[in-house]
C-alpha cells in the first residue's frame, strides 16, 4: 500500500563489513526502525506477506540455505523451512501461499520445485540432468569440522569418491572459495564430483572471512590477510590426514578470485602441495590498486591506502615471496578481467619462469571477464586444471574424455 518499505543494510549510518540488518522505513516521514538481526548469513528473496505483518526471506546459515519469516511488529525471526541443503526461492504466488524454488544438496543436482509456503510439500517441476544419476557414480559429500591453529572452529565440505572405503588414503584437492565473503554450502558442486570420479577427495573450507557463520567469522579476516585464513586451510588438511582420508604426499590447491589470491599466498608459505591452480589471482595489491577488490581491501581487510601503509600492503602480497615457490603452478585469467587484472597473473608467471624452481603455465582466455561466460572457455579451463593436477599430483598423462553419443 506504499506505507512502508523494507531494506537490508549493514548499519544505520556507516558501511561496514557485516551481514547487516533488516530495516523498515516510512517513505513519507523517513522514520525507520531496525528489525531483529538475521541470524548468521546473507539474505535474499525478500517478499511481504499480503497482510503486511510479516516478511519472507532466504538466509544462509552455516552450510544450508532456508526460508524464514520475520514478524514486523516484534522483529522476531521464525523458520519456514528446515532442509539440509540449498533451497533458493525464485518466486512466490501473489497471496504468498505458494512458491517455486530450486533445491540441491551434496549429491542432488539442482532442479525446480513447487510447494506451499507454510508446509513443505515439494512437487518436482524439472529433471534437467537425469543422465547424471543414471550414468555416474556420484561423490559422497558431508560437512566436516576442525580446530584452527588459534582454536577457532572451522567448518567445510568434504567430497570423496562414491566407492571410497574408510581408511584408504586419497589424493586431496583443497578448493578455496572466492569473496572473501563466499562460502561452501550443502549444494551440488559439479567440479567436486568430477574430481571424485578421478579418485580425489575435495575439501572446501569455510575459512575466516566466509559468510553464513555470523559476523564473528565474517569479520575475523580484517587485519589478518594471509594469517588465520592460511592456518584454517592447513589445519583442515592436517585434520583429513589425521583421519587417514588424505594422503600427505598427494595434495593440490586451487581457487578463483580470492581463492586464487589465497592460493598464491599458500604456495609461498609452504611446499606441501604438489600442484596449484590459481584463477583470477592478485599477487601485488599495490599494482592492482583501483579495480574492484581495492576498496574492500583498503577499508576492511588491510586497512588504509597503500600510499599510507605501503608495508602493510607489501607484506600480504604473494609476489614479494614468490622466490619461495616450488609448487608446479597453473595460472588462469580472463583477458577482460577488471576486478583482478590479467597483468597480475603475468607478473607471477614471469617471476616463476625467471626463478625456475617450479614448472609454471599461464593460459589467458580472450574476451573473458572475472567470471568466464563462454562454454568452450569454461570447458578448456576445467581441462587445464584436471590435466595439471593429474600430472603433478599423480604423475598421470591425462587426456579429456568425450561422452558417448546417444543412439
Amino acid at each position: 500500500d506504499g506505507k512502508a518499505f523494507i531494506y537490508h543494510s549493514p548499519s544505520d549510518k556507516d558501511f561496514d563489513l557485516t551481514h547487516g540488518f533488516l530495516w523498515i522505513m516510512n517513505p513519507d516521514s523517513g522514520e525507520k526502525r531496525k528489525l531483529e538481526k538475521p541470524n548468521q548469513g546473507n539474505i535474499s528473496s525478500l517478499a511481504w506477506t499480503p497482510d503486511g505483518k510479516s516478511l519472507l526471506f532466504n538466509e544462509g546459515r552455516r552450510t544450508n540455505l532456508n526460508l524464514y519469516r520475520t514478524d514486523i511488529a516484534t522483529g522476531k525471526i521464525h523458520d519456514v523451512t528446515n532442509v539440509e541443503g540449498t533451497l533458493r526461492v525464485l518466486a512466490f504466488s501473489k497471496d504468498r501461499t505458494k512458491m517455486v524454488y530450486s533445491y540441491s544438496d551434496f549429491d542432488t543436482p539442482p532442479d525446480l520445485y513447487a510447494s506451499s509456503v507454510g508446509k513443505l510439500n515439494p512437487i518436482r517441476l524439472t529433471s534437467t540432468n537425469p543422465w547424471i544419476e543414471k550414468e555416474l557414480l556420484l561423490a559422497k559429500g558431508e560437512v566436516v569440522r576442525w580446530k584452527s591453529k588459534d582454536g577457532m572452529e572451522i567448518e567445510g565440505v568434504l567430497y570423496v569418491p562414491g566407492n571410497h572405503k574408510k581408511g584408504k588414503k586419497l589424493p586431496l584437492i583443497v578448493t578455496i572459495h572466492g569473496g572473501p565473503p563466499g562460502h561452501f554450502s550443502n549444494g551440488f558442486r559439479a567440479v567436486f564430483h568430477v574430481f571424485a570420479g578421478l579418485g580425489y577427495a575435495s575439501l572446501g573450507p569455510n575459512i575466516r572471512g566466509s559468510n553464513s557463520y555470523g559476523d564473528g567469522l565474517l569479520c575475523a579476516l580484517q587485519g589478518d590477510v594471509g594469517g588465520g585464513e592460511f592456518d584454517d586451510v592447513m589445519s583442515g588438511v592436517d585434520n583429513l590426514i589425521e583421519k587417514r582420508i588424505a594422503d600427505p604426499d598427494r595434495l593440490g590447491v586451487r581457487g578463483w578470485s580470492w581463492g586464487g589470491i589465497l592460493g598464491s599466498w599458500v604456495i609461498t608459505q609452504t611446499d606441501r602441495f604438489k600442484a596449484a591452480s590459481l584463477g583470477a589471482m592478485v599477487g601485488s595489491w599495490t599494482a592492482d590498486s583501483g579495480p574492484g577488490l581495492s576498496y574492500d581491501l583498503k577499508h576492511h581487510y588491510i586497512g588504509g591506502a597503500h600510499w599510507i601503509n605501503p608495508e602493510d600492503w607489501r607484506k600480504v602480497s604473494s609476489l614479494w615471496f614468490v622466490k619461495n615457490v616450488t609448487t608446479p603452478t597453473l595460472l588462469l585469467h580472463g583477458a577482460r578481467d577488471v576486478v583482478s587484472t590479467p597483468n597480475q597473473a603475468m607478473m607471477f608467471f614471469h617471476a616463476l619462469k625467471e626463478i625456475g624452481k617450479a614448472p609454471v603455465r599461464y593460459v589467458n582466455f580472450p574476451r573473458e571477464p572475472h567470471g568466464f561466460r563462454e562454454p568452450r572457455h569454461q570447458r578448456r579451463r576445467d581441462i587445464e586444471e584436471i590435466r595439471w593436477m593429474q600430472k603433478y599430483i599423480r604423475g598421470i598423462d591425462w587426456k579429456p574424455w568425450e561422452r558417448k553419443e546417444q543412439k
